[in-house]
Order: structure tokens, then sequence, then C-alpha cells
């Protein structure tokens, strides 16, 4: 089969989509990889080949340029701002309907302009892939697919927040228009296609995420373990030595700093405050831009980009923002985790939140707060916790195991085959 998958431009989106790109072509399969031309690079360092479709994004200048839609929630949520804490199931009270107005002109404004689509139709066109895997805003992707008659499926990095929506918006008044058809449906019409909600939830969904995280229901989800991708590094050798404190991890995650958005995720000065007199010895993976000038504690030695398959065996606990691949990683060596989801527009609500719920319900970690309510004080009270209280611990390994039992990139490949079988069209 051909088979191609569209990535959002960010590396941790590509990232999750690597081992299963991977699978599939040792399986045989012929793979490639679209994305943004800013992009390019980062897909062609994973070995598989990449399309690159559409214009240079330029996120960093991008992304201020698209104000959030009148009255969406975005970031703040009026039950988290007074309790420093939120609920994915919160997500959109308010009114989905502008909710999904805001997440669609984002989408298109920022990420899949409509040149990109016309972009990856023509390369479907003439390359014509049997099967379309796609981030489930990388609407480009089912476009292309209903196109060409390809099967269409989705790859979760996060919680499923698109589909959260459409169920909160299914039932809306005839008055009330749906903005992605809205954008969508002139664009197959153009090629002799018609909108369905297919192409918004697939075919089917692969789901990375562990069966306890929170997802909406009416969704046909394939689950699958996230196998962690973190990228072509070297490792510096003092990695593997047995350090003489208990180390933490602290990371920021590499997705905002690449796209030059800061001042969203907990300070790099709070992180340092809560850490600076405790008996522990913190990797802090920051570069010099999430750094600043802060003042360095003499327990912490930061260094701009580890591995995290590398660095978490020696380490006992890792504090992060919640995004996907650390927490995938996290969850692979059972460690406990304290996670401060950032406040960057609406980005909490696409998974860092519901990673946050779930870790803590299952005993595995601490939700410390929002990073607009998180203190130092938190920060080192959550971390205390996870630390001499060894039933953190033992959860974590517990729910290590339980993510291990799922399905692995390579176990899904024949049923990915029966699916794209069953849901190509006869004529492609």
């Amino acid at each position: 089969m051909r088979i191609l998958f569209v990535t959002n431009p960010f590396k941790s989106h590509l990232y999750v989509q690597v081992p299963l790109a991977w699978a599939l072509r040792n399986a045989g399969h012929e793979v490639y990889i679209a994305g943004p031309p800013d992009m390019a690079d980062d897909i062609a360092r994973t070995g598989i080949p990449a399309v690159s479709v559409g214009e240079m994004l330029e996120l960093e200048k991008k992304v201020a340029l698209v104000p959030p839609v009148a009255g969406a929630q975005g970031a703040a949520d009026e039950r988290g701002d007074r309790t420093g804490r939120s609920l994915q199931s919160d997500y959109g009270w308010g009114d989905p309907h502008i909710e999904l107005e805001d997440l669609t002109s984002g989408v298109r404004g920022v990420f899949f302009p409509d040149s990109t689509i016309d972009d990856l139709v023509k390369f479907a066109q003439g390359w014509r892939p049997d099967l379309v895997i796609s981030d489930p805003t990388a609407f480009s992707g089912p476009v292309a697919a209903r196109v060409v008659g390809a099967a269409h499926a989705r790859m979760l990095f996060t919680v499923d927040r698109m589909a959260q929506l459409r169920a909160a918006t299914a039932n809306r008044p005839d008055s009330i228009s749906d903005p992605i058809k809205d954008w969508l449906e002139p664009i197959l019409n153009r090629y002799g296609c018609e909108f369905d909600e297919t192409v918004v939830l697939g075919h089917w969904t692969l789901s990375p995420m562990p069966l306890y995280v929170w997802r909406p229901e009416g969704v046909f989800y394939v689950p699958m373990r996230n196998v962690p991708f973190n990228g072509p590094a070297a490792v510096p050798s003092w990695v593997f030595d047995k350090p003489k404190r208990r180390r933490v991890c602290i990371t920021l995650g590499i997705s905002h700093r690449d796209a030059n958005i800061h001042g969203t995720t907990v300070r790099a000065s709070d992180l340092f405050e809560a850490v600076a007199d405790l008996d522990v010895e913190v990797v802090a993976t920051l570069n010099a831009s999430q750094l600043g000038d802060v003042r360095i504690p003499d327990n912490v030695r930061t260094v701009d980009f580890i591995p995290l398959s590398a660095l978490l065996p020696s380490c006992t606990a890792i504090v992060h923002e919640g995004g996907c691949g650390t927490f995938a990683s996290a969850i692979e060596r059972g460690i406990p985790q304290v996670i401060v989801p950032n406040d960057f527009k609406v980005e909490k609500w696409w998974g860092s939140l519901a990673m946050a719920n779930a870790v803590e319900s299952r005993g595995a970690g601490i939700y410390a707060a929002n990073a607009g309510s998180v203190t130092p004080d938190i920060l080192r009270d959550s971390l205390k916790q996870v630390l001499e209280d060894p039933s953190y611990a033992a959860n974590a390994r517990r729910v290590c195991s339980e993510v291990k039992a799922l399905p692995t990139s390579n176990d899904v490949v024949p049923l990915i085959e029966k699916l794209t079988a069953e849901y190509r069209s006869p004529r492609h």
C-alpha cells in the first residue's frame, strides 16, 4: 500500500507519528510524511521521506496575528480560574459553538490555508495513496483522501478535543452554522466531492493515549501504545552515571521554544526556586531563551536537549507542562510526574490537562496547577510529595505495565491493512 501521513507543524506532533510510519514501512508499505516546508528537515531526519506542501508558515509571526473569536474560552475558564485547576470535560462549557469556530479559525489561519490543501490534493492525485493518516486538525489530509478515494484515519497525539467539540455541537440549531463544513465543503465541491462527518473524524482514529485518559464517546478508536520517539540526538556520557542523589528532570518541551512562543508556561525562576533547597540533583532541559538571566541553583544542571528515553531511566520524578512526548516517555519508564499545564491560548485543552487529570487519578503523579496559577511553593510541595510517598513510584510502575499491554505500532499494522481495504473507494 501507499500510505501518506500528514502532520501539524510541530515536532511533538510529528514524533507521535514516526513509530507507526516506520512500522508500516517495515511491513513493506510505501510511506511519506507531508508537512509545511518549515518541517521538511525535521521529517527527513526521521528517515521517512518528506513531502513539502504549501508555503513557509513562520509560526512565530502567524500565531500572534490570528485573534481568538470573541467569547472563546481560550486558556482561561471560570472554574479553573477559581481553583488553579481544570477538568477536560469543562472545555467549551460556555459555548462549544464558539469554541469550534475559534478552533477552525486558528487551524485555517495558521496551519492549513486553502493553498496548502490544494497543494496536498495535487500530490495525492499524482501519487495515489491508499490510506491517509492525518493529525486531527490537519484537514488537508481528509480532503486529499476524499478526492482520490483513499481511506482516512486520524492519529491523535493527545486527547480528542475535535471529537469533543463535534459531540457538543452535534445538535446545533439551524441558525448556527458549522464552521468546518463552511470551510471545507466548497473546497471539496471544487473537486467534485461531498462533505460528511468522516472528513472531520475519519473512518477510524488511532489513539496512542492510555485508556484511562479522558476521551469523548461515539468515535471508532483503535488503541495503540505511544512508543516515544525523541528525535535524533547525541547523548552525553554523564547521563549514564549513577546519580549521587535522587535525580529529577524538569522540561518544558520543545514545541513552544521552536516556534519562539514564550510567556505561556511556568517560569524557569519559579521552577528553580521550588527545587533549590531540595536534596535532589535536577536536570533541566531548557535552552538559553527559556532560561533568560535566571540564577541557576547549585543542584541544577541545565542542558539544551537530551532524549528523555536516555535521561529518564536514571530519574526519580519529572516535572513538565504536559507535552504528549514527555508524558509518554514518563509512562514508559514508570516515573512519577508533576504536571503544570501551560496556558497558551487553548493548548491546555489539547491534552496536557487531560493527562494531568489522568495521572493524578491513577495515583502516579500530581496535577500541581495551571501555569498561570502555580507558585514555587505549590511546585515544591507537589514534588516533595511524589518523592517522599512511595505509593507514587509504585503506581507509576503499575501504570507503565498497563500501557505496555496495549498493542504496539507493529501490532496494529494488520488491522490498519484490513481497515484500509474496507474503507478505500472501490474505484481507487
